[in-house]
């Protein structure tokens, strides 16, 4: 697996691996409404522009093509700057180790730019990665929708069983 920068000529195959990626995750992906499938979408042209800007996003490729992709930017917080994690996609056929290796590269570009901390979503394909990298969480990472896709965006609602 090669993990590199991205630019325009891979926005196609990001649009595809974001599509693909939101059909694993939900099978029901093409039924819902177009608004919902937008806001669940990572890759507008708009986005990918500023992630391709960002210097902290990065795309894992192999012989057959695009396999993940980390959207990660600085955010400055007043006291120091951070890294953002956004999302990390994966094909849903990404070899094993495809988001450990777009993780690392986030850290490493990081660390290379004087930033020494993270914010990013555990998911399960980060969870063995982040606890070996000494991740620490502060509490659950939420994401509060407004308007109406308060009813209809992906995830659990707290306060709601497992």
């Amino acid at each position: 697996m090669r993990y590199r920068t991205y630019g325009e000529p891979d926005y196609g195959a990001l649009q595809a691996l974001d599509v693909s990626a939101q059909r694993h995750a939900d099978p029901a992906f093409d039924t819902l409404p177009e608004r919902e499938r937008e806001g669940r979408l990572h890759t507008s042209p708009p986005a990918l522009k500023f992630y391709e800007r960002s210097e902290h996003s990065f795309v894992a490729e192999d012989d057959t093509g695009l396999r993940g992709v980390a959207m990660a930017q600085h955010v400055w917080q007043g006291d120091r700057p951070i890294v953002l994690i956004r999302t990390i996609l994966l094909a849903p056929d990404a070899p094993g180790g495809t988001a450990e290796g777009l993780f690392q590269a986030v850290i490493k570009s990081a660390y290379d730019s004087a930033v020494y901390e993270l914010h990013f979503p555990v998911t399960p394909a980060l969870h063995a990665k982040a606890k070996g990298e000494g991740t620490v969480s502060p509490g659950p990472y939420g994401i509060c929708h407004l308007g109406s896709r308060t009813e209809t965006a992906p995830g659990r609602r707290l306060g709601t069983p497992d």
